[in-house]
C-alpha cells in the first residue's frame, strides 16, 4: 500500500517581510455592499483578475491553499472574522501572468500564489507548510467505467467562477447534490474533502471538464477508496505521492 506524503498548512499571522514570487498590480478591498451570502461571487479572469463580491476570506483561503470550507479536522478553528466578515475585492493581475501556453495546472498556481500574496499583505494572514504521512480517500474509476458527461465548456473559456453558471465550481444547495457546469477531476476531489475526514486525492487518471447534475451523492462512475499507510517505516523516494494541502490553524 502506497504512503501518501501530505502537506500540513498552519495558519499564521505574516510579518510585513513576508516575500511572494507572485503579486497583483494593484489591489482594492472593501467592506462588501451586500452581506447577503447569496450575493457572495469570486471570479479569476482569463488575465488572472480577481473580482470578488461579498466573499469571506476562508473561501479565498480555500481556493488559495486547496483546503477545506467546512470545518473538519483537519482545519482547526480560524479567527471568526475570516468566516464571518465579506468582502469586496479586485486584484489587478500584472501584465501578462496567465499564457495560453500555460497547463492548467500551472496558470492555477500563479493565481493562487497571487492570492496567498494577497492574504498576506492586505489580511496578515499566511502560511507555513510541512509534510506529515497520513491516510487519505483516494478518487479512482469505479469497475463499471466513468459515468461523468463532458461539458460544453471549453478549458481556453473555463476559468473560476462561483456564479452558478461558472468553472470550476459546485452550485451549494440542500441536501449535497453534485451540480456543476464545468469541473475537473481536481474539482471534485477539492469539493467531496468538504465532509471527508481524511483528505481526497485525484487518482482518477480523466482529464477534461465536465459537466454534472445529481440529486445527491448519486453515482458518477467514480469511487471513494480508503488508503492508510503502512507501519511506520522509512519510504523509498519512489513511493511517495504528494497530494493537496489540508490545515491547522494557530493564532497568536
Amino acid at each position: 500500500m502506497s504512503v501518501f506524503c501530505q502537506a500540513i498548512v498552519y495558519l499564521l499571522v505574516a510579518s510585513p517581510s513576508v516575500a511572494q514570487s507572485q503579486a497583483f498590480a494593484t489591489i482594492t478591498i472593501k467592506p462588501a455592499h451586500s452581506a447577503d451570502p447569496r450575493n457572495a461571487r469570486v471570479q479569476v479572469l482569463p488575465n488572472g483578475d480577481l473580482i470578488a463580491s461579498a466573499v469571506p476570506v476562508i473561501t479565498l483561503l480555500s481556493y488559495a491553499y486547496d483546503v477545506p470550507v467546512n470545518p473538519s479536522p483537519r482545519l482547526s478553528p480560524l479567527p471568526d472574522w475570516t468566516v464571518s466578515e465579506r468582502y469586496d475585492i479586485e486584484g489587478k493581475a500584472p501584465a501578462n501572468p496567465i499564457t495560453p501556453s500555460l497547463q492548467d495546472s500551472e496558470a492555477r498556481s500563479r493565481i493562487q500564489q497571487m492570492i496567498r500574496g494577497l492574504l498576506a499583505d492586505r489580511f496578515r494572514l499566511v502560511m507555513w507548510v510541512e509534510n506529515k504521512t497520513m491516510s487519505v480517500y483516494a478518487l479512482t474509476v469505479a469497475s463499471g467505467g466513468s459515468k461523468l458527461q463532458k461539458s460544453a465548456i471549453t478549458k481556453k473559456d473555463c476559468t473560476f467562477d462561483t456564479d452558478p453558471e461558472g468553472c470550476h465550481n459546485f452550485v451549494a444547495s440542500l441536501g449535497h447534490p453534485l451540480n456543476a457546469k464545468a469541473i475537473d477531476m481536481d474539482d471534485l476531489a477539492h469539493h467531496i474533502g468538504n465532509w471527508t475526514d481524511f483528505p481526497v486525492v485525484n487518482r482518477t487518471a480523466l482529464s477534461g471538464l465536465f459537466t454534472v447534475s445529481t440529486e445527491g451523492w448519486a453515482p458518477c462512475g467514480c469511487h471513494l477508496r480508503h488508503r492508510t499507510p503502512p507501519r511506520p517505516r522509512t519510504p523509498s523516494p519512489a513511493s511517495r505521492q504528494s497530494s493537496r494541502s489540508w490545515a491547522n490553524s494557530v493564532s497568536n
